[in-house]
C-alpha cells in the first residue's frame, strides 16, 4: 500500500486576491451614514435649534409681559420656562457650531440637565405657592392664545429634532428635543389651567398638573446628566436591542 505524497504548492502558480470588504459606519438607528448625510443632519439640527431659540425668545417676552399685566404667576412661570428652554437650546447650538460636535457632547448634556432641574425647581415652587393661595392662574386672552400656539408649534420642532438626533446618534440633541416636548406639556397645563379657572374657578387644576410636569423634568434631567437621553448600543447589537425591547423609548428607531 503506497502512501500518498502531499502536494507542494507551486510558487510560480498565479495567486487569487481576496477582496477586502469595507464595513460601513452605522448610526444609532442601525443605518449607514455617509459624510454627506451626517453633514445634512448637523445642518438640520442647527436650523431647528435656531428656530427653537427664536420662538422661545418671543414666547418668553409675550408670556412674562402678559403675566405681569394680568398678575398671573402661571403665565410668568411659563415665560421663565421659555428662558430655560433657550438656555438648553443655546448649549446645543454651541455644541453643533463645530464639525467635531461629539467632543462637546458631555458638556452640552450637563447644561441641558441643569436646565431641566432649574425648570423643575421653579415649577414646583410656583405650584406650591399657588396651592397655598399665594398665586392663582388668572384669565388672560394673550396667555390663552400663546399657549394654543405653542401646542401647535412645539411638538413639530421636538419631533423633527428628536428624529435627526437619533439618526445622528446625538444624545444631547435628543435631550434638548425632550426639553422642547416638556415645554409643550407646560403649554397644555397653562391652557387647561387658564381655561378651567376662567370657566369653573378651578384654580387648583394648574398647580397640580404642574407638579406632575416637574416630576417628569427631574426624570429627564437625571437621564441627560447620565447621558441616557438616547440609548446607543454598539452598532452590531442594534437590531438585537431593538428586538429585545431594551430601547423601549424608541431611541433605536429613526423615528
Amino acid at each position: 500500500m503506497t502512501t500518498p505524497t502531499p502536494s507542494v504548492p507551486n510558487p510560480d502558480a498565479p495567486t487569487t486576491s481576496v477582496p477586502i470588504l469595507s464595513v460601513p459606519i452605522l448610526s444609532v438607528s442601525g443605518r449607514s451614514l455617509s459624510p454627506a448625510r451626517r453633514a445634512s443632519l448637523q445642518r438640520r439640527i442647527r436650523l431647528l435649534v435656531a428656530a427653537t431659540i427664536t420662538y422661545n425668545v418671543i414666547e418668553a417676552a409675550v408670556a412674562i409681559t402678559a403675566g405681569t399685566l394680568a398678575s398671573s404667576t402661571a403665565l410668568i412661570g411659563f415665560g421663565l420656562d421659555s428662558v430655560v428652554e433657550v438656555a438648553s437650546a443655546t448649549a446645543l447650538a454651541w455644541q453643533f457650531s463645530t464639525a467635531d460636535h461629539e467632543r462637546r457632547e458631555r458638556a452640552a448634556l450637563r447644561v441641558i440637565a441643569i436646565s431641566f432641574f432649574a425648570l423643575a425647581a421653579y415649577v414646583s415652587f410656583d405650584a406650591v405657592r399657588a396651592l397655598l393661595g399665594a398665586g392663582e392662574a388668572e384669565h388672560s386672552t394673550p396667555g390663552l392664545i400663546l399657549a394654543a400656539l405653542s401646542l401647535l408649534i412645539m411638538p413639530f420642532l421636538s419631533y423633527a429634532q428628536r428624529r435627526a438626533g437619533r439618526e445622528l446618534g446625538s444624545a444631547s440633541a435628543v435631550a434638548d428635543s425632550k426639553q422642547t416636548l416638556l415645554c409643550t406639556y407646560l403649554s397644555g397645563v397653562l391652557l387647561a389651567g387658564l381655561a378651567l379657572n376662567s370657566l369653573f374657578g378651578w384654580s387648583w387644576a394648574d398647580p397640580i398638573a404642574a407638579l406632575v410636569i416637574a416630576a417628569v423634568a427631574v426624570k429627564e434631567g437625571r437621564e441627560a446628566w447620565r447621558g441616557d437621553a438616547c440609548c446607543a448600543p454598539p452598532a452590531g447589537s442594534i437590531s438585537a436591542a431593538a428586538g429585545s425591547g431594551e430601547c423601549a423609548d424608541g431611541c433605536c428607531s429613526p423615528t
